[in-house]
């Protein structure tokens, strides 16, 4: 494994903290209902930092957008809106299950069908697996899926053992069944991230070509393909706050200083969320021709980051050692997953 691999991995990971953070800051909040943070941080981590970031690395980028065929920035708005879907049922899960539990397994599945589909739908999975690497990547795959297997039994036998009023405590409206069917959808819809960074690869060449610097040439895909995001998110956090007549949150306070700081939370929480693309991007490019290999890696360690401030938090007080132990190797496995699947792209 050369150098500019592991350069890459670790880069990846930095941003996969910076992701399995994100959600830590919304525990702060206070007297606003779901959608109302959950717009906040869209528009910080979809609109406001993206195009800030964009600025300060790759400026120009309306010189890439005039350059690029009108098809490729439909498709990647497209998948962009598609994957809106799947980050709010995203929030959802993670509402119902907590961090640890509701990233293990949304972003297992994203991580599964995330990594596959891009290469499949393009030839490159069939070139690959001609060699070593692919059979490297598979078998990298198939140990997350365990590890995924390894923390969703955890939370079962949690919901098992723990009563309902322990449940409450650790996380405020656990649901394990609305948390499983929301995970469902996240890995379904929400790996429509991992296939819309591919398709806009012919933007990132166009911006390199422009002379953006390498590591910074994802940053106009981003953009184009996170204004689709914030539509669909827009739509539904609208009609969420007409039907629960909580559109009041955002300037109606019960008290300045809470909502001031609910503001600021929801916005930390949108730069904690998009600052993971700014360490991916970086990352991607030292991966050599295999960069889908990237995006197992985001999110096997993005998930082994917020079990731990799952833990952290609390959210597993009260369950059995066997509970523990279970979550333990399951973060071993896929941080082990995420090496051979960023390795696979070497070989």
């Amino acid at each position: 494994m050369s150098i500019s691999v592991v350069f890459g991995i670790l880069l990846i990971a930095i941003g996969a903290f910076s992701s399995g953070s994100f959600a830590v800051p919304f525990s702060k909040i206070k007297s606003w209902n779901w959608e109302t943070y959950w717009m906040i941080f869209s528009f910080g981590g979809y609109i406001i930092f993206p195009w800030i970031a964009c600025c300060i690395f790759a400026p120009g980028m309306f010189s890439v957008f005039a350059k690029t065929g009108s098809g490729v920035l439909l498709s990647v708005f497209l998948l962009g809106a598609v994957y809106g879907v799947g980050n709010l049922s995203f929030g959802l899960a993670l509402r119902y299950l907590g961090l640890s539990l509701g990233y293990a397994l949304s972003l297992g599945l994203m991580l599964a069908i995330g990594t596959l589909i891009p290469p499949l739908l393009d030839g490159r999975l069939q070139l690959m697996l001609q060699s070593s690497g692919g059979t490297l990547l598979i078998a990298g795959v198939v140990v997350a899926v365990v590890g995924i297997i390894f923390s969703a039994w955890a939370g079962i036998l949690k919901d098992k053992t723990l009563s309902a009023e322990k449940k409450q405590e650790n996380i405020g409206e656990f649901n394990l069944v609305k948390g499983i069917l929301s995970a469902l959808l996240v890995g379904f819809a929400g790996s429509a991230m991992a296939l819309g960074f591919e398709e806009g690869m012919p933007i990132a060449t166009i911006a390199e070509e422009s002379g953006i610097d390498p590591l910074f040439s994802m940053m106009p895909v981003y953009v184009v393909f996170l204004v689709g995001t914030l539509i669909t998110t827009l739509i539904w956090c609208v009609f969420l706050g007409v039907k629960n007549k909580s559109l009041q949150n955002y300037v109606r306070p019960k008290n300045k200083r809470i909502l001031t700081l609910n503001y600021a939370f929801g916005l930390l929480a949108g730069f904690l969320w998009f600052s993971q693309f700014i360490f991916f991007s970086m990352g991607k490019s030292k991966m050599g021709p295999f960069t889908f290999t990237s995006w197992g890696i985001l999110m096997a360690l993005t998930i082994a980051f917020a079990t731990v401030w799952g833990l952290i938090r609390k959210e597993w007080k009260g369950a059995s050692v066997k509970v523990y132990v279970l979550m333990a190797c399951s973060l071993l496995i896929l941080i082990a997953a995420s090496f051979m699947i960023g390795i696979s792209g070497s070989e």
